[in-house]
């Protein structure tokens, strides 16, 4: 298994000197965005949409197969605004797997179930796949989380097995199989509302 690490911050060390010489810090340089403008504050990527629509920062010079990614993820706690997330498997801007969270659904009773999600552009966004396969592509989190803080995530991907595990939990909050039979491609970061904030990203693959 191949380890490589993305630096979301300035000044970090990568152990893995060969990619971090490759890649080097993860900046606006370093990403590929659609409607978004990308910020950095300390160790954070801050993502703000420039667009009434989705907006990615793809990171450039990678090819994803099967693998884990890992990173930090933090929203707000606002009702049908804050929706962030990884791409993955990804041909292009319309293209790809996604997995991400909204985060103003941690703490409600009721939509707790719509808390994470998992969905295949084109043709199988998040209300065509809740109205043909209710609860399968998206579920509650294990366990209780604050909407406005960070919260770590780690996305375990086999093709076609993907699997979400959210702040260390032993058991996958979300698991399913993927639709599309893509089998590699680009990762972005991904959000669907106002901004979004990164940090901690890390993926491995065979």
């Amino acid at each position: 298994m191949k380890t490589a690490l993305i630096l979301l911050a300035v000044g970090i060390y990568c152990p893995v000197v060969t990619f971090a010489q490759k890649m080097g810090k993860l900046d606006p340089k370093n990403l590929s965005t659609h409607n978004c403008t990308v910020q950095l504050t300390g160790d954070d990527v801050h993502l703000i949409s420039n667009a009434p629509s989705t907006a990615i920062a793809w990171l450039r010079d990678i090819d994803f197969r099967n693998g884990t990614i890992e990173l930090d993820l933090k929203g707000k706690d606002v009702r049908a605004e804050s929706f962030v997330g990884i791409a993955f498997h990804a041909l292009n801007d319309s293209t790809y797997s996604a997995i991400y969270f909204r985060p103003f659904n941690f703490s409600s009773e009721e939509r707790r179930s719509h808390s994470v999600q998992f969905i295949d552009k084109p043709g199988n966004d998040w209300d065509l796949l809740r109205e043909r396969h209710p609860g399968k592509y998206e579920s509650a989190l294990s366990q209780q989380l604050d909407p406005n803080d960070w919260f770590h995530v780690r996305i375990e991907i086999a093709f076609p097995d993907v699997r979400v595990f959210v702040a260390n939990a032993k058991s996958p909050s979300l698991e399913v199989k993927q639709i599309s039979p893509r089998t590699s491609g680009k990762i972005g970061l991904w959000i669907d509302s106002k901004d979004g904030w990164f940090r901690n990203l890390t993926y491995s693959k065979e």
